[in-house]
């Protein structure tokens, strides 16, 4: 799979450290032991366009949000994660 990065250009994707999920919201500190439980083991097995973060190690050392179809691999969107608002 070649992942665009936005600043080091199209590079394979060996260089890059998926972390997951782009989308789940950070429980506040105090919220309850149930919040934390979902929001650490919880996820969507997701089946087509998903939004994933990504370190560029390899390279410029930027997270990235990779939007992605998970059946084909194909790449749709690359954006740096500082750019997009909602991501944690």
């Amino acid at each position: 799979m070649r992942i665009p990065c936005p600043y080091c250009g199209e590079r394979g994707n060996e260089e890059f450290t998926v972390l997951g999920a782009a989308d789940p919201v950070r429980p506040a500190g105090d919220a309850p032991l149930g919040a934390w439980v979902d929001y650490v083991h919880q996820r969507e097995n997701a089946h087509g366009p998903h939004r994933e973060l990504w370190h560029h190690q390899g390279g410029c050392r930027t997270w990235l949000v990779v939007e992605r179809d998970t059946r084909t691999h194909a790449v749709i969107a690359v954006r740096a994660a500082r750019a997009t608002e909602g991501t944690p």
